[in-house]
């Protein structure tokens, strides 16, 4: 399909409630398979629609156990709490430290229209919370607990004298 162009935090559509899909209609389908292949291409667990431009109730989220999509999407349960690093492909190069219910379930529409509900803890639920935010115009970065940092990769700084010579 397409790789579509990021929307970054400055940008208003970030910060608008998305409307509900009333129809999964064939752009809907592209529009989600758009989203798989930008949040695989930038190297991200979870976009939703605004992040992309779209001010739709649509999400997909993969953590490394298989993409979920979607549609229309409404927390039922949480439980728990988990605090930590929480980054995101529209604020790009920063980390925040967030907390999160530790468990989620959520309901759903697949891409075909069929309920479903998804559960996750941990990461799962970090995303599944972090992603349903977007569709409401919240950002982690108006829930962290301290200051934004900056991401470093692990080869930036020398992790001794010795190497930093070299």
């Amino acid at each position: 399909m397409a790789i579509r162009f990021i929307r970054e935090e400055n940008e208003p559509v970030l910060r608008k409630k998305s409307k509900v899909i009333k129809e999964i209609t064939p752009k809907i389908k592209e529009l989600a398979q758009d989203m798989l292949d930008t949040l695989y291409k930038a190297n991200g667990v979870g976009l939703a629609a605004p992040q992309v431009g779209i001010l739709k109730r649509l999400v997909v989220i993969d953590i490394g156990e298989g993409a979920h999509i979607l549609i229309n999407p409404e927390i039922l349960e949480t439980d728990g709490e988990q605090t930590g690093n929480e980054g995101c492909l529209s604020v790009p190069g920063k980390v925040g430290c967030v907390t999160r219910p530790n468990y989620v379930k959520a309901k759903a529409l697949d891409i075909d229209g069929n309920e479903i509900t998804v559960e996750g803890e941990g990461l799962m639920a970090r995303a599944i919370c972090h992603e349903l935010d977007h569709l409401d115009g919240i950002l982690y970065v108006d829930k962290i607990e301290g200051e934004l940092m900056d991401v470093q990769a692990e080869d930036d700084e020398p992790e001794d004298e010795e190497e930093a010579e070299n």
